[in-house]
């Protein structure tokens, strides 16, 4: 229990894995995580009323823009909480990933090679 008397989450287990919030930087309803307009509200919950170990962002741009400007929201927005941990990009995007301060870069496809569509969908 935290000192508000509330359980943390992963306490009974006694585990605490940090947690990364992913946030919709482009606003495409297609792509799951927190808009940017409800950020620092859900930022702020997570960490001070549910007692999650925030230690991070996430995003994934959208794929017909120019990732530079995600990847710097990001990084501020991680700033502004005193998060240590940015994860943008993926393989495409890795050089301006890196060059905007990211720590964490997912290259799934510079190993494995290119998706390929489900069947059906």
């Amino acid at each position: 229990h935290g000192a508000d008397g509330k359980r943390a989450f992963g306490h009974e287990q006694g585990r605490r894995p940090d947690c990364l919030v992913q946030v919709n930087t482009g606003e495409e309803p297609q792509k799951s995580g927190v808009a940017r307009a409800e950020a620092d509200a859900f930022i702020r919950a997570a960490r001070e009323e549910h007692g999650l170990p925030v230690t991070g962002l996430m995003c994934i741009p959208p794929v017909d823009e120019d990732p530079r400007p995600h990847f710097a929201y990001l990084a501020n927005l991680a700033a502004k909480h005193g998060l240590r941990e940015v994860s943008v990009g993926m393989s495409a995007a890795f050089a301006a990933a890196s060059a905007a301060g990211a720590t964490l870069v997912r290259v799934g496809s510079a190993i494995f090679g290119a998706r390929t569509p489900a069947a059906g969908g």
